[in-house]
């Protein structure tokens, strides 16, 4: 199956460090040789840079892994396919508009008698995976509950999404991260987990190369940065794993409701 990243930060920060041991799984120590994709948030913008090549070879993942784009969430994938055939169009994260914001969502996992039970009208998919139907699908269940405006309570917002990736997941494996640029929730069907790194920080070693970094040389003491991966990215460290049906929802870093 594919493979997420993603992160949570209170000041902008890069990810060249998680990228990094992440791409190598596309192509050299795993077989997620599909496609690619990380989206940015920079405000109420995002940038998203996708390629249909495996991580490991692809010129653009070089420019991620040494361009240190600063963020305060972040959503990554690596694809290995199942559903929709290899094309630029079925990479993730995927993107659309709700509320006035821009939504990022990606998915790890394999959904069977899934099209009849999401019917989509307003948000329609452009590939042909159970990945981008399920988001339509959601976003729309969304819109169908809130209304057009933002709701005041967004805590209430991803505790209905959790019941929505409830429902998704008897179809199948869905291993979820979804962003509105501010919250970040991760769905965990199977595999997921997360290292919250925060003062006295120390240093790191990449488990697919042989890249360590000493934090406390990249970050000031206030600094709260939470990485998600489906799979522990470092050797030295002590990650979360989130237990089938169970979900987490972060903020500037931060855990800030969970079931």
């Amino acid at each position: 199956m594919c493979e997420l990243l993603a992160m949570s930060a209170n000041v902008p920060t890069d990810i060249v460090f998680s990228f990094t041991g992440l791409a190598q799984r596309g192509g050299v120590t795993g077989p997620h040789v599909d496609g690619w994709g990380i989206t940015f948030y920079e405000g109420k913008g995002s940038r998203t840079f996708k390629d249909a090549c495996p991580s490991s070879q692809s010129h653009i993942a070089q420019l991620i892994k040494s361009y240190p784009i600063k963020s305060e969430v972040v959503i990554s994938h690596i694809r290995q396919a199942n559903r929709g055939r290899v094309a630029l169009e079925n990479t993730h994260p995927f993107t659309r508009e709700l509320w006035g914001r821009y939504w990022t969502y990606a998915h790890n996992g394999q959904l069977t008698d899934y099209q009849h039970l999401f019917p989509v009208s307003r948000y329609q998919s452009v590939g042909d995976t159970d990945s981008e139907l399920a988001f339509c699908w959601l976003l729309e269940q969304l819109a169908a509950k809130f209304g057009d405006t933002a709701p005041p309570d967004m805590l209430a917002v991803f505790t209905f999404v959790a019941s929505l990736a409830e429902q998704i997941r008897a179809l199948g494996v869905f291993n979820m991260l979804l962003s509105d640029g501010e919250y970040l929730m991760s769905y965990c069907t199977n595999h997921l987990c997360y290292i919250t790194r925060r003062a006295p920080f120390g240093q790191a070693k990449l488990i697919d190369t042989e890249v360590v970094i000493d934090f406390d040389k990249e970050t000031t003491p206030h600094d709260v940065v939470t990485i998600i991966a489906t799979r522990p990215l470092t050797v030295n460290e002590d990650w979360q794993h989130i237990a089938p049906g169970q979900w987490r929802l972060f903020r500037a870093g931060e855990l800030v409701l969970a079931g």
